[in-house]
């Protein structure tokens, strides 16, 4: 634990969450919450169980690329899913959801320029650089059970990343870790309830359009790396109905790409 960061409350996180969320842990230390809270949910965890670690060793982001979050420094949290009553197909959503919740998480917290690089990252300030990443996982295909894994900087940024940043480097100030994770799963619980109660329409709840909204990525020359080693180019255009990116490259030939890792080829106004 760094020394200006507290130690989460468990107890007092209770109180404040425990209600639009079943049940929530924190461990001390783990290799990966995401990890973790897939083997609960094939073990039979119920829905919208919630675990944060204090210090996560060995987390994963999109690509097979790590996300270690060091004690004290941010937030590392993980959410259980089963939607029931939500076709399979639009599970696509959920992290995008997650998204826009610590979005408007981080905008409680600081005025600073901020917007999401589809698929999974949040950007923050004036030159935009890295302060949170999402990775969502099919838990449980047998049961539609989906972990949601949301790491965020709030105190520091980790030493590996350089071209990341923390929400104290945008307010100047150490930042209450605690009512960062009660503002982020109150507003992450409001936008899922909402999405499950329309069936996962993202036209009905309006996920599409504020997504879009807050897309830095839109409008944006950008290189999409594929699972695979591939890559393609062009002007990310939109996000149509399932989530996906659309892409115009230099042909003039539109691309729906599901699943890759964007590179912004020019800084997002």
């Amino acid at each position: 634990m760094n020394r200006t960061a507290q130690p989460l409350d468990v107890a007092a996180l209770r109180a404040a969450l425990v209600g639009p969320w079943a049940q929530l842990d924190v461990v001390e230390r783990t290799g990966s919450t995401n990890a973790d809270l897939m083997a609960a949910a094939v073990a039979g965890a119920p829905d919208r169980t919630v675990l944060v670690a204090e210090h996560q060793e060995a987390g994963r982001g999109r690509l097979a690329r790590s996300w270690v979050s060091p004690p004290g420094s941010g937030l590392t949290v993980s959410v259980l899913f089963r939607p029931a009553g939500v076709s399979p197909s639009r599970f696509s959503w959920l992290p995008l959801l997650a998204g826009l919740a610590v979005l408007e998480t981080v905008r409680s917290f600081t005025s600073a320029p901020a917007g999401l690089k589809w698929p999974n990252d949040l950007l923050l300030g004036a030159e935009p650089r890295k302060v949170a990443g999402i990775l969502a996982e099919v838990a449980d295909p047998s049961r539609p059970a989906v972990v949601v894994g949301i790491g965020l900087n709030v105190d520091s940024a980790p030493p590996d990343q350089p071209a990341a940043c923390s929400l104290a480097d945008e307010t100047g100030q150490g930042v209450d870790r605690a009512a960062v994770l009660v503002e982020l799963l109150t507003r992450l619980a409001e936008r899922e309830a909402a999405w499950r109660e329309e069936r996962g329409d993202p036209e009905v709840t309006r996920l599409r359009a504020d997504y879009r909204a807050a897309c830095a990525s839109l409008g944006v020359p950008v290189r999409v790396e594929l699972p695979g080693g591939a890559s393609v180019s062009g002007i990310a255009e939109d996000v149509d109905g399932d989530g996906r990116l659309l892409l115009l490259d230099a042909g003039r030939h539109r691309r729906a790409v599901a699943a890759g890792d964007v590179v912004h080829l020019r800084p997002a106004e």
